[in-house]
């Protein structure tokens, strides 16, 4: 699988070193941008699974451009390239949420294994949101069916198993979740 990249820097030779680099080693460079307005820009359009991005730039900076990337969940892998490494850079590119902060001159020997890692980590912290995800929804669906079964039991005087054996056996008849079934069960009892 070809993972895909966007590259933006203000300097053409720059993007065009870091361009060469990426495809040499089998990316797929989407985009190539001079600013952080672009750079936002291709990410909505390509969804890429990294973006590149100098710090300084015209227009809108990388930082600004990273934080409307991360807040719009453009891509899940933001590095940025920089010949800036004083703190409060290094502190703001944390406080966003960036994968990676590389200090320039870039080269292949420094670029390449940077990145592996930072697609890496991006790829575990997505599991792990997702998961998270998962796991709220089980939590709502268990909250929603406990009081569904809470108005079986005080409607029709069933047991708690009665009662949550009747919305599983409604949720397989009816071909839905216990969830909906759950729901019907609250909507039709407030009426």
């Amino acid at each position: 699988m070809t993972r895909t990249v966007v590259i933006a820097d203000d300097e053409p030779v720059t993007r065009m070193d870091l361009s060469e680099i990426l495809e040499d080693a089998g990316y797929n460079v989407v985009a190539t941008v001079a600013d952080g307005f672009d750079a936002i820009e291709m990410c909505r359009e390509f969804k890429p699974d990294l973006i590149l991005m100098d710090v300084k730039m015209p227009l809108l900076n990388g930082l600004k451009a990273a934080k409307i990337i991360s807040q719009e969940k453009l891509t899940n892998c933001v590095i940025l390239l920089t010949a800036y490494s004083g703190q409060e850079f290094v502190e703001e590119a944390k406080n966003l949420g960036v994968m990676g902060y590389l200090v320039k001159p870039i080269n292949d020997r420094s670029l390449l294994p940077a990145i592996e890692i930072a697609l890496s980590k991006s790829k575990q912290i997505e599991s792990i949101k997702k998961d998270a995800l998962k796991a709220k929804k089980q939590v709502e669906d268990r909250k929603i069916i406990e009081k569904a079964k809470g108005v079986l039991i005080d409607t029709y005087g069933l047991t708690e198993e009665s009662a949550y054996n009747r919305i599983r056996k409604l949720s397989m008849n009816k071909r839905c979740s216990m969830r909906q079934i759950a729901n019907a069960i609250l909507l039709n009892s407030k009426s």
